[in-house]
């Protein structure tokens, strides 16, 4: 049935399709029976899938990755999907349009995405406002942010300070997002000297009221062993909660979409990721030892990814492009594989 549906919305642009969607799923979950039909469609609810991880209780280990709710505006709706958490942002300290369009390309040979994006939202107030009326029944908001274009790098630890702080009450974990393409020069503080300031920045402020929140950190799956091997060494002296492996990439080999759409600039998502990203979950848990979790996302399009992913050693798996391109069905086949394994 999705495939019917999808062959129409990829004849729409990307971008424009998606506040469709989005308006159009609103619109319906306002309506409670609605809502409640879509709840007991979709989701799957299982003792078995709860999960521990990072201090916090999820129901299942499936999310939402960031990107998908910049801007905090349909939490509800999609929680009715199934997801055991849900990622906002990534959020700037001042609201930003983002690159110029047409800035999302889908390339379906390959069933991938390319975006530049840009880090677009309406800003960090905005978003912590709307966080504070969020009605959650058990789910799991992460807050992930970045600095906004206009902030030199050398001043970016402002940015996610600002962030941190405003997001503080409202979120209940914590992304670093580095590692996006998209933005000019962000990639640069994933650097060991620039990001340990960052992160032990963020942990000096990271209590109040006697409580605080897990910080994790979202890194690009272009980085060299090398590189991965500073990652490591900076979450345990950072004493972060974790890692998100992995954001979108560069790398462009092995596709067979027309040139037209591979040259756009951008980051790659979706199925030409999948094995990088676990390739990266692999080397991080190895070389960790297992000392911290482990958030696997990259090319999540079925339950048997989930669990490739869950079985290189990541706690908690996400989905984004894989949720466009199997439809809202995917979140509770990839429960239901994980449940049964």
């Amino acid at each position: 049935m999705y495939g019917i549906v999808k062959y129409f919305l990829f004849l729409i642009s990307p971008e424009r399709v998606h506040h469709w969607v989005m308006a159009g799923l609103k619109a319906t979950c306002s309506i409670g029976v609605f809502r409640k039909a879509i709840q007991s469609i979709y989701t799957l609810n299982d003792p078995k899938l709860a999960k521990e991880v990072f201090g916090l209780s999820f129901k299942n280990p499936v999310g939402l990755a960031a990107g998908f709710d910049k801007n905090a505006e349909y939490i509800e709706d999609l929680a009715s999907f199934g997801f055991g958490f849900i990622e906002i942002g990534t959020v700037t300290p001042l609201p930003q349009p983002g690159n110029p369009k047409p800035r999302m390309f889908r390339l379906p040979a390959d069933e991938g995405l390319i975006n530049r994006m840009g880090f677009n939202n309406q800003g960090v107030d905005v978003v912590a406002d709307r966080l504070s009326r969020v009605e959650r029944n058990g789910l799991i908001i992460g807050g992930n942010i970045g600095k906004n274009k206009a902030t030199p790098n050398d001043k970016a630890v402002d940015d996610y300070v600002i962030c941190f702080d405003r997001l503080f009450d409202v979120v209940d974990y914590f992304v670093v997002n580095v590692s996006s393409p998209n933005t000019p020069g962000l990639r640069e503080l994933q650097e060991k000297e620039p990001l340990t300031h960052i992160l032990k920045t963020l942990q000096m402020r990271n209590s109040k009221g006697g409580l605080s929140k897990p910080i994790l950190l979202k890194i690009a799956p272009d980085l060299s062993d090398a590189q991965l091997d500073d990652i490591v060494e900076i979450v345990l002296e950072s004493k972060i909660a974790g890692v998100i492996a992995s954001n979108t990439t560069l790398n462009r080999e092995g596709l067979v979409s027309a040139k037209t759409l591979t040259d756009e600039a951008g980051g790659l998502s979706g199925k030409p990721l999948s094995q990088r990203a676990t390739d990266v979950i692999t080397y991080l848990s190895k070389k960790s030892k297992n000392t911290f979790p482990i958030i696997g996302v990259g090319g999540i399009h079925s339950a048997k990814d989930a669990l490739e992913k869950l079985k290189a050693g990541a706690s908690l798996v996400q989905v984004y492009t894989g949720f466009i391109y199997e439809g809202p069905g995917l979140i509770k086949a990839i429960n239901k594989g994980i449940s049964q394994n």
